[in-house]
């Protein structure tokens, strides 16, 4: 719980201006009428506190799963339980991370209007729904990315740990990281613009409703590929060098209290 708490505060709290940049680009009223690079902070309320409890989440969920699951470098099974431990991580924490990430993505296309503001005419207007609208598209989009990502993690560690006779130091395990998370990022970029569309409806509007396939629908006839991948440059960016953070940390944090 600590070590990855730890970890998802440093991630989130360095990396928050790419991904205000990232949200802002894949926003439908377009990068400069989002904001620009103006108030790039804002809605890093929301994530200060929001960022503990979900990383926290995510890797009680996952080290727990994979304890009960066969795994180990010598087992087949290996990347399977992988994969099964993170999307069952990635629905515990997600039940934590979307309305922070609701209110965040409102903040960062609205910079002057403060988070409190923003939760409250949320809660007035949408109720607790409206914290959880895009619950689905961000499951939808966090699964696949972690069916990605920590497969090819803990392949990575596992094959620098065979090649140099013993365990990955920290650093290491956060190179691995880095490399998994931007591949990961890269592909799932569609999922990433859908969900954001979704959070960013009008309340009544299609996108409302929370459809990922109608929303990817709707980009793609609307501004094709390049719209599909909006904000694929700061999200690959930012996930690199949060795959190093985020995984770094919680190796090097997790090794101390042990």
């Amino acid at each position: 719980l600590k070590a990855g708490g730890v970890a998802g505060v440093c991630v989130d709290l360095i990396l928050f201006p790419l991904d205000t940049v990232k949200t802002r680009l894949q926003s439908p009223q377009g990068f400069r009428k989002a904001g620009g690079f103006r108030g790039i902070y804002a809605g890093v309320p929301s994530t200060a506190i929001g960022s503990f409890p979900n990383a926290a989440a995510f890797f009680i969920t996952y080290e727990n799963v994979k304890s009960v699951l066969p795994h180990g470098s010598s087992s087949y099974l290996s990347p399977a339980t992988h994969m099964v431990a993170a999307s069952l991580g990635e629905v515990v924490a997600c039940l934590i991370r979307v309305p922070s990430e609701v209110v965040k993505q409102r903040a960062q296309v609205s910079p002057s209007s403060g988070t409190l503001r923003i939760l409250s005419h949320t809660l007035y207007h949408e109720g607790i729904q409206g914290l959880y609208r895009g619950y689905k598209s961000t499951v939808l989009r966090e699964i696949p990315f972690s069916l990605v990502q920590f497969p090819l993690w803990e392949s990575l560690k596992d094959l620098w740990s065979w090649k140099q006779g013993h365990v990955v130091d920290s650093w290491q395990s956060a190179v691995c990281g880095a490399f998994a998370g931007g591949f990961a990022a890269a592909v799932t970029t569609p999922l990433d613009v859908a969900k954001t569309r979704i959070m960013l409806a009008k309340a009544g509007s299609s996108n409302a409703r929370g459809n990922v396939l109608a929303a990817l629908g709707g980009i793609w006839r609307t501004q094709g590929l390049s719209g599909l991948f909006a904000g694929v440059v700061p999200r690959t960016a930012a996930i690199s060098l949060g795959g190093f953070i985020f995984l770094g940390t919680y190796e090097k944090t997790r090794q101390l209290l042990l």
